[in-house]
């Protein structure tokens, strides 16, 4: 089963001001993160652990269709 998850993601200043919203397709949270930091290249690792508790604390839809898993949209600033 897959789900789609609704991601808050922040980022502190001067990387960015604001963060943003990404939108995956994934079957659980390790592959949430992958996904997420293959499609960010310049994702700062240093970061990686709010990434983390972003991606446990998101909300998750289950899915009925069994669709690819990726990177649906992504709003960042």
């Amino acid at each position: 089963m897959k789900f789609i998850y609704v991601v808050d993601h922040f980022v502190p200043f001067p990387t960015s001001e604001y963060g943003g919203v990404w939108n995956v397709i994934a079957e659980n949270d390790e592959e949430c993160f992958d996904l997420i930091t293959e499609e960010d290249g310049e994702f700062n690792s240093q970061y990686f652990s709010e990434l983390r508790q972003n991606i446990n604390k998101a909300d998750k839809y289950s899915l009925l269709d069994e669709l690819p898993s990726k990177v649906v949209t992504s709003f960042l600033t």
